[in-house]
């Protein structure tokens, strides 16, 4: 999934076997000391991965930082039967009611419509006065401007009373 281009066009770059290995290495790492992290998603029918969705921390500085990010990536595979808006709301259910945050962010690319339509689809806000130069990204990249989307607690708490429910 992380050498796959497709899947990785509005990264940087793909990543290595040995690059993709230390991803999981410290996706495992946050997941012991900080007691969250990035979930690994499976297909229900088939127990197939899908990919991972789940809370990490922004790890740049920023005008919204510090904050903890919601974020995914799927195999193409799998594209376009919900599943990452499906496991991201129970991940963002999980942050504001286990994990007790105030609020979670989403960034991503500009122009990664794709995922901007996750976020919105998730009741994330966006305010145009949150666009960014992402400064982990090359300055003359198209994918350096990224736009910032929020959702509070109080607002989660409003809209999904009962997000298990949404699941049946």
């Amino acid at each position: 999934m992380n050498a796959d281009p497709v899947v990785m066009e509005y990264y940087p770059s793909i990543l290595s076997k040995s690059a993709s290995d230390g991803f999981v290495d410290r996706i495992e790492d946050h997941f012991d000391d900080e007691k969250f992290g990035l979930w690994a998603v499976e297909v229900n029918d088939t127990s197939e991965f899908a990919g991972y969705v789940g809370l990490w921390p922004a790890t740049f500085e920023a005008h919204f930082t510090p904050a903890v990010e919601i974020g995914w990536r799927l195999r193409r595979e799998v594209w376009g039967h919900g599943y990452a808006t499906e496991a991201a709301r129970v991940v963002l259910d999980d942050g504001f009611h286990r994990l007790g945050l105030g609020e979670i962010v989403s960034f991503t690319a500009a122009i990664n419509g794709p995922s901007r339509n996750v976020m919105a689809k998730l009741g994330m806000r966006h305010d145009p006065i949150d666009v960014f130069d992402h400064p982990n990204v090359e300055a003359s990249s198209p994918l350096r401007p990224h736009v910032l989307y929020r959702l509070d607690a109080g607002d989660w708490a409003l809209d999904n009373a009962d997000p298990e429910a949404q699941l049946r």
